[in-house]
């Protein structure tokens, strides 16, 4: 059973929320205050947390800085999928930018919510050993799917879940056009929706995190309307 860490502080949509998960077969903690949320995501191991932005004591971008910056492979690894305001473009930007791996506007369906935990959930996956041996490379970029860990060269890219996930399906397709509809279905499963920026944030946070570490900003260009190419070839 998935461990789901639920921090809103509304108390009638997390007690409805949990109720509903729990139903569905998750294992529901929820607090009411970014405080005590970011004290349950340092102490106790949970398979995902749900963030909302707005939040007393910290706000959800507080708490998703901190647990990004934890020194733990597990906080900065931690499947995070952000509550916005509807139509709110702005928070699902910047909690992209600083590491959340989908977000989900508010007020949001149960049943959807459900949905994108799971896939969150499935990305995270550890893939059964004899099916994900082999590395995946492509020039300098090595990726162990079984451990979803990145490197460029012999330097580690700490790379979210949603990161890793369009990364391999980049380099799967090295020197092809992946279009931001396949991106989205593979990497996050789910339907591209429409002015989802997603894919352009997480491509935005992967070309940031091999820069530093001496990759071309080039590596990964943007074919207008078409979508996103790895450059380098497969090995």
């Amino acid at each position: 059973m998935s461990r789901i860490l639920l921090i809103d502080d509304d108390t009638e949509l997390t007690d409805l929320l949990q109720e509903y998960l729990t139903g569905e077969g998750f294992e529901v903690t929820a607090a009411n205050d970014g405080g005590r949320g970011l004290e349950l995501a340092q102490s106790e191991s949970f398979d995902a947390l749900v963030l909302d932005v707005m939040l007393p004591v910290h706000n959800g971008f507080e708490v998703l800085r901190k647990l990004r910056e934890e020194a733990s492979a597990a906080s900065r690894s931690l499947p995070v999928l952000m509550l916005t305001a509807k139509g709110d473009t702005v928070d699902r930007i910047v909690g992209l930018e600083m590491g959340a791996d989908d977000y989900l506007p508010k007020p949001c369906n149960p049943r959807e919510l459900a949905a994108r935990l799971r896939a969150v959930l499935r990305r995270g996956r550890v893939e059964p050993s004899g099916e994900s041996d082999d590395s995946l490379s492509s020039g300098q970029i090595r990726l162990l799917p079984a451990e979803h860990q990145g490197y460029w060269g012999d330097q580690v890219l700490a790379l979210t879940g949603a990161e890793f996930a369009v990364l391999k399906v980049l380099v799967q397709h090295a020197g092809e056009v992946v279009g931001k509809e396949v991106l989205t279905e593979s990497a996050l499963g789910r339907k591209l929706m429409p002015y989802d920026r997603s894919i352009d944030v997480h491509v935005s946070n992967i070309r940031k995190k091999l820069a530093d570490k001496g990759a071309s900003r080039d590596l990964i260009i943007n074919i207008r309307g078409a979508g996103y190419m790895l450059t380098q070839s497969k090995q």
